[in-house]
């Protein structure tokens, strides 16, 4: 784990508890930081900590007690929102010291360092046209300071500067061609306790997706050989828990269960928006039937509520009555059993089939785990390599 990672997970640690929890836990630790446990509730005692814990690297600490400040009110909330962002940039949590330095900005638009830290976090976030505006606002402020030409330098060297065509050029210029539309289409639901997202690719082979948790990151690619790629991977709304969430690669649709982290609240978007909105699930009603009130459902709809479950059952039921053959019988074969395999049996399966041009499908990883799988053709058939 590397220290940037330290940092991160210690400050989502002491943002999930109080801090009056946290230094009770760090009493119980060897070190310096124990003198924080019996620190005064004031807000300049909680700046003049939060400072020197920086001094002292402990950023996570640092960015803990800033919002401590932040929450109680201090005046300078400017500056506390600009030295947070930088505990945030020293923790490598980029999105998060972009975002407090433009609420810094917003209190207080003559804070010179306000727009450096949020020109070097746009910088590492590869927002080369905000960074700039960032540095233009920011020099205009202090023309002293020579670390906005140090940014401004860092831009021109990792992306072009923006072409300045004149009106002529301009009105000759072609249309910009239209984005690219994805490949898949995807959507998401909420239950009291999930979040499922939905891509829809039919006929995918299980061998060619891949799926990643983070602790508000999802990453769903699929690679198929002379296909263009697909990837999805938005920062999550929410956080969730990686170790419980799964998937499953069907006939028809990619399934993606997210573990929330906070069960019984409504995701109002599927990707962060600075602004986290939860909404509480509501509690049944007395008489009520319970299952029924934890009914996945849409944070909105304009055309009314859709009844999801009957959705589900009809694509299963569509996906049980397709009549495939040859190599798509074939295929949806080895879906299934990959499907139903524990991750021994998948590797195996993987293996042997790769290994052996698609001749040999074992599920039996102690076989086949420590050699090579020579191809087998099926007896009267030869095996030849192509030249391409």
């Amino acid at each position: 784990m590397t220290t940037s990672d330290k940092h991160r997970d210690r400050s989502n640690r002491i943002a999930r508890s109080s801090l009056a929890d946290f230094f009770a836990e760090e009493k119980k630790r060897p070190r310096r930081l124990r003198r924080t446990a019996s620190m005064a509730a004031s807000r300049s005692e909680l700046e003049d900590k939060a400072r020197e814990a920086f001094v002292d690297d402990d950023f996570a600490l640092a960015a803990a007690l800033y919002t401590q400040a932040i929450d109680a009110g201090a005046p300078s909330a400017a500056a506390l929102y600009a030295d947070r962002a930088q505990a945030y940039i020293k923790m490598g949590d980029f999105s998060a010291a972009a975002a407090d330095a433009a609420r810094a900005v917003e209190l207080d638009p003559s804070m010179a360092r306000a727009h450096l830290r949020g020109a070097h976090a746009l910088v590492k976030l590869e927002q080369y046209d905000a960074a700039r505006a960032a540095v233009k606002a920011g020099a205009a402020l202090a023309p002293g300071d020579a670390r906005f030409a140090q940014v401004a330098r860092e831009i021109d060297a990792k992306a072009p500067k923006p072409m300045e065509a004149e009106a002529s050029t301009a009105a000759a210029a072609p249309a910009p061609a239209p984005a690219e539309k994805p490949k898949y289409r995807h959507d998401y639901y909420n239950s009291a306790s999930e979040v499922v997202v939905t891509v829809f690719a039919k006929g995918v082979a299980p061998e060619h997706v891949a799926v990643e948790f983070g602790e508000q990151v999802l990453s769903v690619s699929v690679e198929a050989p002379g296909e263009a790629p697909y990837h999805l991977q938005p920062r999550l709304f929410g956080m969730i828990v990686p170790d419980k969430c799964r998937f499953a690669v069907l006939s028809t649709k990619i399934e993606v269960r997210l573990a929330k982290a906070e069960p019984g609240t409504t995701w109002t978007s599927l990707e962060y928006n600075n602004k986290p909105n939860f909404i509480a699930a509501a509690s049944p009603k007395n008489g009520s039937n319970p299952a029924a009130a934890q009914r996945p459902c849409y944070p909105s709809s304009s055309r009314g509520r859709k009844d999801w479950d009957k959705i589900e059952a009809q694509v299963k039921k569509e996906e049980k009555e397709e009549k495939l053959d040859g190599d798509a019988a074939a295929n949806k074969l080895f879906q299934d059993i990959f499907r139903n395999a524990d991750e021994d049996m998948r590797r195996a399966m993987t293996k042997s089939f790769q290994e052996s041009n698609g001749t040999v499908l074992s599920t039996n990883w102690e076989d086949v785990g420590s050699k090579k799988i020579e191809p087998s053709p099926p007896e009267g058939m030869d095996l030849r390599k192509w030249e391409y």
